[in-house]
């Protein structure tokens, strides 16, 4: 009977989100191409295809935390606004890739340049990539091979893979980060969905923590930092807002209704 008021209840949820996508079912994006941004605020205007960015690949060397927060990339796909200027004097892109910068032992690639020569054409195309036929320095499958799976999304379980060190994300730039203390964590605890036969949520500050710090979500996307004092519904995720920041984009989808909606019915 439990079992079936929740997957009554996740119907409902489900047609629910249909309804407000316009009814139309989207395309499930393949494992390398989850969470992929196209960036085209300038590309085609300069000559130059759309910037392919691949989040799992950036998500494996860097905090989420250190990319919006310290470098300051908005949240929303094309709202940055970043130009090839920007690059070349050091913001965005240009705060790593800047021929500098070590990640992994390599070099990161310099990204723009003022006055691009043969060189700088070619390796434009690392980035400017869309529909063209380039090799990507770093294959999804051969990179991730050994990660711990999950099953939506891209596959990957990246809370484990960080915690088993398979990965460790820088959380500091030099000459952008400063030196931050370490704030205790809070315990984690249950949010009741309000309806009957949906098992709790039990949120944990700990586990969202290491990738996002606190500024990451607060005041910004949870003004409040009061249990309870922000009030959403699904819908409201589902439409990017709150979880959905997140949850809907590059960390794993709401579709995965058990990772958060774990604590069982009693």
């Amino acid at each position: 009977m439990k079992r079936a008021l929740f997957l009554l209840s996740l119907a409902f949820i489900l047609a629910a989100v249909a309804h407000a996508e316009t009814g139309v079912k989207k395309k499930r994006a393949l494992p390398h191409e989850y969470g992929r941004v196209i960036l085209n605020n300038s590309s085609e205007k300069a000559g130059l295809a759309p910037v392919v960015f691949d989040h799992w690949l950036h998500r494996a060397k860097y905090t989420c935390r250190l990319c919006h927060v310290d470098v300051g990339f908005a949240m929303k796909a094309g709202t940055t606004g970043i130009k090839a200027s920007d690059n070349f004097n050091g913001y965005y892109c240009g705060a790593c890739h800047n021929g500098k910068t070590i990640a992994d032992g390599n070099t990161v690639f310099k990204a723009c340049a003022k006055t691009p020569g043969n060189e700088e054409k070619n390796r434009c195309q690392r980035c400017h990539s869309l529909g063209r036929n380039v090799k990507p320095q770093y294959d999804f499958q051969a990179y991730t091979g050994k990660f711990p799976k999950e099953r939506f999304g891209n596959g990957i379980d990246w809370e484990k893979a960080e915690r088993d060190k398979l990965i460790q994300p820088s959380n500091y730039l030099e000459g952008v980060s400063f030196k931050r203390q370490p704030l205790t964590a809070q315990k984690d605890f249950a949010l009741n969905p309000k309806l009957e036969g949906m098992p709790d949520i039990i949120f944990s500050h700990k586990k969202h923590t290491v990738w996002n710090g606190c500024e990451l979500c607060h005041p910004e996307i949870f003004v409040g930092v009061k249990k309870g004092a922000t009030r959403y519904t699904m819908i409201d995720l589902f439409d990017g807002k709150y979880c959905g920041a997140c949850h809907i984009t590059v960390a794993f989808p709401m579709l995965d209704c058990q990772r958060c909606h774990s604590k069982q019915v009693q």
